[in-house]
């Protein structure tokens, strides 16, 4: 699905922080369950007045949204949730990733546990940003690899919904929780937003739990991205990957090539925005994404 066609609004917010909060309110999913978390249903209607404001003034914005980048996407995620949580949606937030020991070991972690107001009950979210390339194996199945192909879609899934949603039913979690006073039943929430790739030249099957409009790009390898047109191609790196790309300089067919080189010298996968110019505008939009992998991967 063409992110500029679902989230029109979303060009229009010039600090990219901003313009990260704003998708993440409106993105659709890659899993479908009664326990998945949808922002959009809870958020009052004049929160984009409220970005609005914060792109326009940023010294108004809350300054979580402003901090040093840091190393991991996962990391600037769960900060833009925050802000989420507590600044637009107005839910306190009373834990946050906080470790569950149990005999001197970390057993494992609570994301978040926030008190819902508007339904009057806390919840525990577990979050996750993720983007799976999917593979025809000789079996006909297909499996949804992370560009670092450790990590899967089933996998996540399955994790997320019988192990870390249910931590909370933990002894040590539930005595962890009395230390904070929280006490009765928390109301398990998944949110895991991100993008499902499909190849070019191979039939792949999408499973049943992934949402019909969850969002959409490409994969290929490099040797067939170097056979074609890149000249309207940018690089994509994180914290972009959240969110569709703009920009008001015309594409750097040079740094594309560069970069395509380093896939595969360095054996990495490499995220390009497809770029088209707006003639009322002037500005470079994202019209489609591709990931180009290693002719090793995965």
């Amino acid at each position: 699905m063409d992110a500029n066609h679902v989230f029109p609004l979303i060009n229009s917010y010039r600090t990219p922080a901003i313009r990260h909060l704003a998708w993440l309110c409106q993105t659709p999913q890659l899993m479908r369950s009664p326990v998945t978390f949808t922002p959009a249903q809870y958020l009052p209607s004049g929160y984009t007045h409220i970005l609005k404001a914060w792109d326009q003034d940023t010294k108004t914005a809350p300054p979580i949204l402003f901090e040093p980048p840091q190393r991991r996407l996962g990391f600037y995620f769960e900060r833009l949730y925050q802000v989420l949580l507590e600044d637009l949606l107005g839910w306190p937030i009373l834990l946050k990733n906080q470790q569950i020991q149990s005999r001197g070991r970390t057993i494992g972690e609570l994301d978040f546990v926030v008190d819902n107001r508007t339904n009057d009950r806390i919840e525990h979210h577990e979050i996750a940003i993720k983007f799976y390339l999917g593979v025809s194996e000789l079996t006909g199945s297909t499996l949804w690899y992370g560009p670092n192909a450790r990590d899967r879609l089933d996998v996540k899934t399955t994790s997320l919904l019988e192990q870390q949603s249910r931590r909370t039913l933990l002894p040590e979690t539930l005595a962890l929780l009395a230390e904070s006073h929280i006490t009765g039943p928390l109301t398990p929430r998944i949110f895991m937003p991100g993008y499902l790739f499909y190849p070019d030249d191979q039939l792949v099957v999408t499973p049943d739990y992934v949402p019909a409009d969850h969002l959409r790009g490409r994969w290929m390898y490099a040797h067939d991205a170097r056979a074609l047109n890149t000249s309207h191609w940018v690089v994509l790196n994180k914290p972009h990957w959240i969110g569709n790309w703009c920009q008001s300089e015309q594409p750097d067919i040079e740094h594309v090539l560069e970069a395509l080189k380093r896939v595969e010298s360095k054996v990495v996968p490499q995220l390009f925005a497809i770029m088209r110019r707006d003639h009322q505008t002037g500005s470079w939009l994202e019209t489609d994404r591709v990931f180009v992998v290693p002719e090793t991967w995965p």
